[in-house]
């Protein structure tokens, strides 16, 4: 039975494979010779999606299973994890705290020279400096916290499979930061037989997007090439291991460099430094991890739920509550001198072979990620700063090149940052529209039995 399965799936997976690849000429990148570059990389429903006019960029178009340990089974993956929340009595002092006061550095400034005049005698003339290097994008931005930013988030920024129910995002991590992302984030699996950590959705057999050294290696390079931005990355433990088996491999990307580390823990929000402070001191990135942090022991890898919080995982109701929900119990009062990130990711879930997968609502994108509209992310993210005092730190989205017109989510964002967004999106236009690939009924159906059979 599970051959005639097996093989019925992988029919039916050929065919809509066959049909996808002879309507779109995208060719297939080789993976395997960027992994070599880096030392410590691993060799080894028929609905279409929105059509807005963006980027088309050369991904594989196949469909991949690898084969991993299975440590979420698909029918677990609609559930909120449940990993270990750490609690702290009190504030840890990690180090000397780092203040605002002018640094040695150097910024583009133009002078704009002012006269005082005192009873109609001209004084001498004072020249005010006036920063014209934006940081993250705005100049406005510099002077301020890092708590007091609003930013697009790529929910499973390495989730870029063209065809795989797994996929989040279009675009690969380069170009989602150059369109503005400053937060990016991916879940961390070990697929079988391997010690080298990839990024896997929820299971490596779903999608697995490589060895985290080479999508942490292109932020990496990324970060060198853009010295006036800060950006936050977020890893998701998914195995829930003891950091000590990541650290290696993080560091051999060269991206401690430039990771912050916090002189508390936990921070408040007055605790953070501005921009400007994290990059003239040349920390411009801040890392977190969601469970198993040791921040006393790994300073750069800060504990994501003792400084954060998040509103409902994997949403699927449009109204996209702005509620706690992790970490657990978390009082209104703490809630409130935290930073917080919204989902806002819509997902549906589908059950078939008693598997359960929720994957983005993608006939919905446009709406989801628009600045306007029931169930939009300018809706959620007003109603967010209504509830709590103030605008969230993170917008965390599926396909953020989608809105209704592109770029609607940074639209938001800047509204939050009561600046505004006046750049293009999304990508490189190479001619006519793209549309969103998207698996129909009957690859749903093949991927789903595929699974099921690889599961048990």
């Amino acid at each position: 039975m599970r051959v005639t399965l097996l093989l019925t799936a992988c029919a039916a997976l050929l065919r809509h494979t066959h049909a996808q690849s002879t309507e779109s000429d995208e060719s297939t990148l080789d993976t395997a010779s960027r992994s070599n570059t880096r030392s410590g990389t691993a060799t080894d429903d028929d609905q279409d999606g929105p059509t807005a006019p963006i980027a088309s960029f050369s991904a594989t178009s196949k469909l991949d299973f690898y084969t991993g340990t299975k440590t979420q089974r698909v029918d677990d993956a609609t559930a909120i994890p449940t990993g270990p929340y750490q609690t702290y009595s009190g504030r840890i002092t990690l180090g000397n705290p780092e203040t605002d006061t002018p640094i040695s550095g150097s910024y583009t400034v133009s002078y704009t020279p002012t006269v005082t005049i005192t009873n109609n005698v001209t004084a001498t003339t004072t020249v005010q400096p006036t920063n014209t290097q934006p940081c993250n994008n705005y100049v406005e931005l510099c002077t301020r916290k890092y708590s007091n930013i609003t930013n697009v988030g790529c929910h499973n920024s390495p989730f870029v499979r063209p065809g795989n129910s797994g996929s989040n995002q279009e675009l690969p991590v380069k170009q989602q930061l150059d369109d503005g992302v400053r937060f990016i984030q991916a879940q961390i699996q070990f697929p079988e037989g391997s010690n080298i950590p990839h990024f896997c959705h929820s299971t490596c057999d779903l999608l697995d997007a490589g060895p985290i050294t080479e999508w942490l290696g292109e932020v990496t390079d990324w970060v060198e090439a853009h010295p006036y931005d800060v950006v936050t990355i977020l890893l998701g433990n998914g195995n829930y291991s003891a950091p000590s088996l990541y650290a290696p491999y993080i560091q051999k990307t060269g991206i401690l460099k430039y990771t912050y580390e916090a002189p508390y823990l936990p921070m408040r929000l007055d605790d953070w430094p501005t921009l400007e402070n994290l990059i003239l001191r040349g920390k411009r990135v801040v890392m977190f991890m969601d469970y198993n942090a040791n921040q006393q022991e790994y300073p750069w890898l800060l504990d994501e739920f003792a400084q954060m919080w998040e509103t409902p995982f994997d949403p699927q109701d449009r109204d996209f509550p702005c509620t706690v929900q992790r970490p657990p119990n978390l009082s209104e009062e703490d809630a409130k001198d935290k930073l917080y990130l919204v989902n806002h990711n819509l997902n549906v879930e589908f059950n078939v072979f008693g598997a359960s997968l929720l994957v983005p609502a993608v006939s919905l994108l446009n709406e989801t990620n628009n600045a306007t509209g029931y169930g939009s992310l300018g809706v959620t993210a007003n109603q967010c700063r209504e509830d709590w005092g103030r605008a969230p730190n993170i917008l965390n989205v599926d396909y953020y090149n989608y809105g209704d017109p592109p770029g609607s989510v940074f639209e938001v964002a800047a509204e939050m940052n009561n600046v505004t967004y006046d750049r293009p999106c999304c990508g490189v236009e190479q001619g006519a529209a793209s549309s969103l690939l998207v698996i129909g009924l009957s690859g749903w159906l093949a991927l789903t039995a595929l699974h099921s059979v690889l599961l048990f």
